[in-house]
């Protein structure tokens, strides 16, 4: 069960890019990272489903009322992304937005909501119109509730 406590001590993503964004973004206390070219990024720590390991990953975000919005498209590829099948298997999950971080419960939007979502995470980025293109799924929509009383 990840929380915002493990944001710390998880393990970067394998995409070395990723990974060093996410260290600038924690180093910086979210002061750095958080913003670039009008495109805003929170970083995510869900918990291995396998290894137990609290992994994290930084990732573009909108919001809906309270909650953020993230888009688990692994640039299109063919398969989901390995962050999406750890919070599918434990949903809870430790978040930074900025300065700010939190514990939150994630979960993959329903059918209904997707649309809307999806049409306002291509307004934000548009490269996902183009990753959901040559995928060969359904690229799902994440929502991050946070946790009454988390920080």
């Amino acid at each position: 069960m990840a929380t915002a406590e493990d944001l710390d001590r998880a393990t970067d993503s394998q995409w070395d890019w990723v990974a060093e964004h996410t260290r600038t973004y924690l180093a910086s206390g979210g002061t750095e990272g958080h913003e670039r070219d009008g495109t805003y990024t929170l970083v995510l720590a869900t918990t291995g489903r396998r290894t137990g390991t609290p992994r994290r990953t930084a990732l573009i975000y909108g919001t809906l009322g309270d909650d953020f919005v993230v888009v688990a498209s692994k640039g299109g590829a063919d398969e989901d992304p390995a962050w999406l099948r750890n919070l599918v298997a434990e949903p809870s999950v430790g978040v930074q937005v900025g300065t700010r971080r939190f514990t939150a419960r994630a979960r993959v939007a329903s059918a209904a909501e997707r649309p809307a979502l999806w049409e306002q995470m291509v307004g934000i980025f548009p490269l996902y119109a183009e990753y959901a293109q040559k995928a060969a799924r359904e690229i799902p929509v994440v929502v991050l509730t946070p946790l009454a009383g988390s920080r």
